[in-house]
């Protein structure tokens, strides 16, 4: 990246703390990111579907501009763009005009009420009106988190309005555009940090996104689609957008998200990074008990983070043990934790050809019972392909060392790569870092499929059997000793010298004590 853009990223980051500083106020931080997101969203929109039609109209008419138009005039367009944006916005409701008008506005509540809501109207009766539904629903301009009083609630909005209209997120057409992802993300980053565990659940840093991303796609330059079943705000399966390109992900992007909040901002996250409606299924309920994805293909890439060690119903529920995703592994995942059912249901998911890269709780490597059970099962098919420990304190809101499992159903090999990571990482500001050179090192192994001494050791899968199909990495990579070496015959010669100096002083002290003694 060259460094007028980093300047432009660095000042877009500082713009948007000062928003976040100015308007929080009695929002607390988590809850008012909904509402910078939110604006920015809406300001996203308005400004995509402003160069979209410009761009077509400008061929026979340089001059146009959609949003100087009238809104019976731009009827007329409506049909044709709604097939390919998905949604629709009439000029008088666009962002612009909207924050123009806003501060002579005593119904600006109104007026945006009933923007938001034309705009998700518009999508009704068409393929897009999933996507759009609610996406609107926690931007909520009535609220008392923003004013005791309208009048005082209006305030707040049109600051709000003014501060994200001030963005300077770049010319759609010269390809800055990705300034509105960035923007979210940052923010994500920057609430996260400072919310810290209701936050921070939330959000996986960049650069282990970045490194599953990898991993699932070593040796691809395209995949069919990507998955996450526990998909938060979505950060995790648009690193592929970054490390393979929009356009390689054939069939688009696919999640689940049992959380309201986070499920419509992560259909708005895909909005912001320019995925379009058509290359997106994200749907809304619990993975485990009603997945959602069930009729599609399995994917090739499969990327998450799961909760950790969280309850579901397991065999409290009769239906879970005859469930395909479950059955074959022959017991369920303990009722107190969930992680190795959604390992299991991501298992089910993947294509024969795809890989899995999962964020995992330690405790899953090496605990009894039907975990250790649900281990077996994998290791005996031969589904594991590596198990790389991380550092401690990479995530927010936990300081815990995780681990990531990586998941095939072709394997050439019957062995297990295991990585120690645990020291590769830099100090950046509260947190542990993966560096870039971090990052490269675990790829590097990872594709190589080899022994590194202290780091790295593929191993037999009967050798884990043996180990009781335990899969931790430091019972099979080496850690390197540290230690100092301690020459024992030198060590005494030391320690004679000292005694013989201690003996010599203890005669000298006696003498100059009995002397005082003499002269009193």
């Amino acid at each position: 990246m060259n460094n007028h853009k980093e300047q432009e990223r660095a000042e877009l980051h500082r713009a948007i703390w000062q928003i976040a500083n100015d308007l929080r106020g009695s929002i607390d931080g988590w809850d008012f990111k909904q509402y910078v997101l939110g604006m920015l969203f809406y300001r996203f929109i308005s400004e995509n579907l402003t160069n979209y039609i410009n761009k077509e109209e400008q061929k026979l008419h340089p001059e146009f501009n959609y949003a100087n138009i009238t809104d019976e005039a731009a009827e007329f367009g409506r049909t044709e763009t709604l097939a390919d944006k998905g949604f629709y916005i009439l000029p008088s409701e666009l962002f612009v005009n909207v924050r123009k008008k806003a501060p002579a506005d005593s119904n600006l509540n109104e007026t945006l009420t009933t923007v938001f809501n034309n705009i998700e109207l518009s999508a009704k009766g068409s393929s897009s009106e999933e996507d759009l539904k609610g996406l609107f629903d926690d931007l909520d301009v009535n609220s008392n988190k923003l004013g005791a009083t309208v009048e005082r609630r209006n305030q707040q909005l049109v600051k709000l309005l003014e501060a994200i209209g001030q963005l300077k997120l770049g010319e759609y057409a010269d390809n800055t555009i990705d300034a509105f992802g960035d923007a979210y993300e940052y923010l994500m980053a920057m609430y996260a940090s400072n919310a810290g565990k209701s936050g921070g659940e939330y959000y996986t840093p960049q650069e282990v996104s970045e490194l599953l991303a990898e991993i699932t796609t070593v040796g691809k330059t395209e995949v069919n689609k990507v998955y996450d079943p526990c998909c938060g705000s979505g950060s995790l399966l648009l690193k592929f957008a970054k490390v393979l390109g929009k356009d390689n992900v054939r069939g688009g992007f696919y999640g689940q998200e049992i959380n309201l909040t986070t499920y419509n901002l992560c259909r708005i996250n895909m909005f912001l990074h320019d995925v379009n409606y058509e290359k997106f299924d994200i749907a809304h309920g619990d993975t485990l008990l009603d997945p959602k994805h069930w009729d599609d293909e399995p994917f090739d890439a499969i990327v998450s983070n799961p909760p950790y060690s969280i309850k579901w119903d397991g065999d409290s529920n009769p239906i879970m043990i005859n469930d395909p995703r479950f059955s074959l592994a022959g017991v369920l995942a303990p009722k107190s934790k969930a992680d190795l059912a959604f390992t299991l249901h991501m298992l089910k998911w993947l294509s024969t050809s795809g890989t899995a890269a999962i964020v995992e709780f330690p405790g899953v490597l090496y605990r009894g019972g039907a975990e250790g059970k649900i281990r077996k099962y994998l290791i005996d098919n031969n589904y594991v392909d590596a198990v790389i420990q991380l550092p401690p304190d990479l995530f927010f809101g936990t300081t815990i060392a995780t681990c990531i499992v990586v998941l095939k159903k072709s394997k050439s090999d019957n062995k297990t790569l295991f990585i120690d990571a645990s020291s590769s990482f830099v100090r950046g500001g509260n947190k542990n870092k993966l560096s870039e050179v971090n990052r490269q090192q675990v790829l590097e192994v990872f594709t190589k499929r080899e022994d590194v001494e202290h780091f790295a050791k593929l191993v037999d899968n009967k050798l884990i059997g043996e180990n009781d199909y335990n899969l931790s990495v430091s019972s099979y990579v080496e850690q390197k000793d540290t230690r100092e070496v301690i020459d024992i015959t030198v060590l005494n010669a030391q320690i004679e010298q000292i005694v013989t100096k201690q003996s010599k002083l203890r005669i000298a002290i006696n003498e100059i004590v009995k002397e005082i003694e003499g002269n009193n």
